[in-house]
């Protein structure tokens, strides 16, 4: 929808997964990113499987609980066979998109910060080697960093202002 591309409204997600090593047997990365805010989650999943991916979203469901489709108005995730079932977590209020095939300028906000990921995970080095403490401390790391596109206020300081919105009202 335009109003995602606006990047004006809080709640609207880019998601992808980051690997290590290529074999297909091991750990990976999930990712989301919220647009507007800058804010970054990075959930060590035990494969680049529909299954973890799943399992991981309905961590985060239990999480927010009530609030889900409130905080996750869109999540928009690329093709890959990772993400086949994640259209489920539409029965949560969450509206979901694909980007088109190829089309990874379309989540460019999620590859940045997915770069920035790759400071402390390089490209070929195994995600086994990182605890799932580590991988979200990587994320809180990333979040703390002030932004100059958000007035120089951190990812962290914004998004605790959006829950704070939600969470009062």
């Amino acid at each position: 929808p335009a109003i995602v591309a606006e990047r004006t409204e809080l709640g609207h997600w880019e998601a992808d997964t980051v690997v290590g090593l290529r074999n297909g047997k091991e750990a990976v990365v999930l990712t989301l990113i919220e647009r507007v805010t800058d804010h970054y989650l990075a959930i060590h999943i035990p494969g680049k499987t529909s299954v973890a991916v799943m399992n991981a979203m309905r961590q985060l469901y239990s999480e927010y609980g009530n609030q889900f489709s409130t905080i996750f108005k869109t999540i928009t995730t690329d093709n890959g066979s990772e993400f086949e079932d994640f259209a489920d977590v539409q029965q949560w209020g969450t509206k979901v998109f694909f980007a088109h095939p190829y089309s990874s300028w379309e989540r460019a906000i999620n590859e940045r910060h997915n770069g920035l990921l790759r400071r402390y995970i390089p490209k070929g080095t195994s995600i086994e080697r990182y605890t799932p403490e580590e991988v979200k401390g990587f994320a809180d790391e990333i979040n703390a960093l002030p932004r100059k596109r958000l007035g120089y206020r951190t990812p962290d300081d914004l998004f605790e202002d959006f829950l704070d919105s939600i969470y009062a009202a």
